[in-house]
């Protein structure tokens, strides 16, 4: 059956319920539906050839692929036979492909030469950078005169090569990326529970659990194919319970039995109260618990300071509601948890992922069939980022303080071990940018990522990229705010224009092929890294070149190297196997070369101190454990119970500043809109940045829906038009991926989220805490209209009529087709 959908006004696409599998080792019965949409009125018929590939405008990883006409890129289409979305496709990824085509592509070098950036050649721009770099070398400590800040939308191979050349060819720490605004609480809890990063489970867990707990995850926006299995479930037969927890009124509040509205910044104490209820209730496995964990005293001792009477005053719900939520917890068979921003970018974020660790670890709910826990990432390639070894880990998901690990390294790249940098622990994005500020960073190379609206406190960093003293190099797609401010401007290859392979959030490793030429001069990014290695001419310990490879499946068949042994080994995987037609899973090998559903199945862990990627930390405090103190607990490859009490908020509203900020995202727009701003639908759907507020708050400061309101902190202001929605009262929401100034509208008002957030971060997982900064808000002048903010996918308005004009229409409309392959 084929149908034709607006997939702006209906994102989630039609139904296709489904009830879970008779027995758990049956397969999926989720059923197939192909979407897809053509430019130009084309048919599936018209197409000239497709090429295979998976999407990157957010972390699903879902099989796609690429309809190429006259060597152009025309459309997409779901791949049925994908594990990961059996057709389905995001409605960013049905229409972000057209950012390919926009005229204001980069295609020539920039250098900035009297304070303009104009175009040269890549000889030039090259040569300035490497003339620098070997005049930084030259001096004693040179190597921490280099910073890289990278993306989590590159490939694998880009990844593995730029990790490479910063910690083999330059030797330096100073290598991190916008992965740790996004997700590095997701690693950080994984590590901190597990021993190593790595998702214990799978999203075919969707299909056998029995309840869906979703902790800070607004799963509706940010992982729509996700969601949309997920609606299956509930669609059909013996439907999963499902618990939101966020403190607006999403899609998923909507659909969840039960809605946590909390306060922001009470995470930990929530999940402190849950694990009281189901303790204190007999809710827990206590054999399980005694045989795969360590630390249940000291958390049963945390959680009996967490009744609910106290959780439900610090969170700011109903006791009932809390109760209700740990009675569907504490009585269902099979749990799964999916943890996202909510949890990671607020206050106390890695010890509250842990805390949700805890629930499942107290449960015995980790490692079958619909057990499973997805401590999420937010962009397609983060997983990458982190296993390659292109952010703070080392690659192959080693630890940067065991010595065996470093000698490995050592011995695969033929350097010696003193060029590796394990001193100290690798350096996050937030002290980059601090020794850029302070000097000690001369060169900061930034790829595919825009730090100028995506970090915190924007004045302060947009002063640090502008610094004389600092060359900055930006390689992305298009004159970005960052990319304005940079030295030398490299022209990237897009997604569709290059071959590699990333990982989604299970550990499906997918290929994508190069389906049509970059534009004009534009390289891909591990050209420019190789180029770049060869112009430095990197050297072995014996004298020979670092890096000989010469294209991408050249690094593959190294990085399958590196990975060998470790918890992410790829050595089973190959460029033709995942040609087939759908990703496969890590850990997978020659001896296992379906790959590995779900991690822990035997209740053992990589907590060994001979295997894991890290000895731990003081949760509260974010200091290092020593080899000794790890070892000393004998953790047996048992899990970690965390203990830890909740506290306040490093900033809550005062007088001055009586409301709390929010940061997040939409459903039609991703990161800092570099792409998705580029596709008519996805921006006329939600076109500007717009303010969130309840309808008390609104009241209280005179502002009725439409109005032009001015959101102040203590750091800096943006204007917006107010949107009056069910958001918990006192909080304010504002997206973050409008930047905060255009290129040719320079004196338009502020209008980035990010004007507002604070320099503050996880002690463990060094993310910054974008979801807890007070604010006020003032009224600046009446409204013309609703404010331009999407209605589906988004909080619900109070006012019916707050559904812009701009949603939808028949430029927007996709096929669908359920119960097989499309013709």
């Amino acid at each position: 059956m084929s149908s034709t959908v607006d997939r702006i006004a209906e994102p989630w696409g039609p139904r296709t319920p489904y009830g879970p599998p008779a027995r758990p080792a049956e397969p999926s019965t989720w059923p197939v539906r192909v979407d897809c949409f053509l430019a130009d009125g084309l048919a599936e018929s018209d197409v000239d050839r497709w090429a295979q590939s998976a999407a990157v405008l957010h972390s699903n990883g879902d099989g796609l692929d690429i309809a190429v006409k006259d060597d152009r890129i025309v459309g997409v289409r779901g791949r049925a036979v994908d594990r990961v979305n059996h057709g389905r496709v995001d409605p960013k990824d049905l229409y972000g492909w057209q950012a390919n085509h926009s005229a204001d592509r980069l295609t020539t070098p920039l250098i900035r030469d009297g304070g303009r950036l104009v175009e040269t050649d890549w000889d030039t721009a090259m040569g300035r950078i490497v003339d620098r770099s070997k005049r930084l070398l030259e001096h004693p400590g040179g190597w921490g005169r280099f910073g890289f800040h990278t993306s989590g939308q590159l490939f694998l191979e880009e990844y593995y090569a730029l990790g490479v050349i910063g910690k083999a060819g330059l030797g330096t720490p100073h290598m991190d990326g916008n992965t740790r605004l996004c997700t590095a609480t997701a690693a950080a809890a994984l590590k901190a529970s597990f021993g190593t990063d790595g998702q214990p489970g799978s999203y075919t867990d969707v299909d056998h659990c029995d309840a869906i707990a979703l902790w800070g995850h607004n799963v509706a926006e940010t992982q729509t194919v996700l969601w949309m299995r997920m609606l299956d479930r509930r669609s059909g037969p013996r439907p999963p319970a499902m618990i939101a927890v966020d403190p607006r009124t999403t899609a998923v509040a909507q659909e969840a039995d039960v809605h946590l509205a909390i306060r922001n910044g009470t995470n930990l104490a929530l999940v402190n109260g849950i694990a009281h209820l189901l303790i204190t209730s007999g809710r827990i496995d206590e054999s399980y618990v005694h045989a795969h964990t360590l630390g249940f005293d000291a958390l049963e001792q945390v959680a009996a300071d967490h009744p609910p009477a106290r959780v439900a005053e610090i969170c700011g719900i109903a006791t009932r509601d809390l109760e209700a939520a740990a009675e569907i917890i504490g009585s269902c068979d099979r749990l799964l948890s999916t943890v996202l921003q909510g949890f990671y970018q607020s206050n106390q974020a890695t010890a509250a992922s842990c805390g949700v660790n805890n629930l499942h670890l107290l449960r015995g709910m980790i490692g079958r069939p619909g057990a499973g826990i997805y401590q999420m990432n937010g962009q397609p390639t983060a997983q990458n980022t982190r296993e390659a070894g292109a952010d703070g880990d080392l690659p192959g998901m080693r630890n940067w303080d065991n010595r065996e690990h470093i000698e490995q390294l050592a011995r695969l790249w033929n350097v010696d071990p003193i060029q590796i940098p394990h001193w100290a622990p690798p350096t996050h994005a937030m002290q980059v940018f601090r020794y850029a500020e302070q000097g000690s960073i001369e060169l900061l190379w930034i790829s595919g990522t825009n730090p100028a609206v995506s970090m915190p406190e924007l004045s302060r960093i947009r002063r640090i990229l502008a610094k004389a003293d600092l060359m900055v190099v930006v390689q992305d797609l298009f004159l970005s705010e960052t990319a304005a401010l940079a030295d030398v401007v490299l022209p990237a290859a897009g997604w569709g224009e290059k071959l590699g392979t990333f990982t989604s959030v299970d550990r499906t490793v997918h290929l994508s092929e190069q389906a049509v030429d970059p534009p004009g001069d534009a390289r891909s990014d591990l050209d420019i890294f190789l180029d770049y290695a060869r112009r430095m001419d990197f050297r072995d310990r014996d004298g020979g070149p670092l890096i000989t490879w010469t294209g991408p499946e050249d690094v593959f068949e190294a990085w399958k190297a590196c990975s060998a042994g470790r918890p992410c080994d790829y050595t089973g995987i190959t460029y033709d196997r995942l040609r087939e037609g759908s990703g496969i899973q890590w850990p997978c090998t020659p001896q296992h070369p379906d790959g590995t559903e779900r991690l822990y199945t035997d209740g053992v862990f990589n907590t060994d101190p001979d295997f894991c990627e890290t000895y731990g930390h003081d949760l509260p405090t974010g200091a290092a454990h020593t080899e000794e103190q790890y070892r000393a607990k004998e953790p047996g490859g048992r899990a970690f119970l965390h203990a830890v009490s909740y506290e306040r908020p490093p900033e809550t509203p005062d007088d001055d500043f009586p409301l709390l900020l929010t940061t997040g995202r939409t459903l039609y727009q991703f990161h800092t809109r570099t792409k998705t701003g580029r596709a008519a639908q996805l921006h006329d759907a939600a076109p500007d940045v717009w303010v969130e507020i309840s309808p008390d708050d609104a009241a209280a400061a005179g502002v009725a829906e439409g109005d032009l309101v001015r959101v102040e902190s203590a750091r800096g202001a943006l204007e917006a038009p107010a949107r009056i929605s069910r958001i918990r009262p006192g909080l304010v929401f504002v997206p973050f991926h409008y930047g905060s100034w255009d290129v040719d509208d320079a004196d338009r008002p502020a209008r980035a989220a990010n004007e507002l957030t604070l320099t503050a971060w996880d002690p463990v997982s060094k993310q910054p805490m974008f979801k807890v900064a007070a604010v006020q808000i003032t009224k600046v002048a009446d409204g013309t209209g609703p404010a331009p903010a999407p209605t589906l996918g988004a909080s619900a308005p109070v006012a019916a009529d707050a559904v812009p004009a701009t949603v939808g229409g028949p430029g927007a409309r996709a096929t669908s087709t359920q119960g097989g392959l499309t013709t």
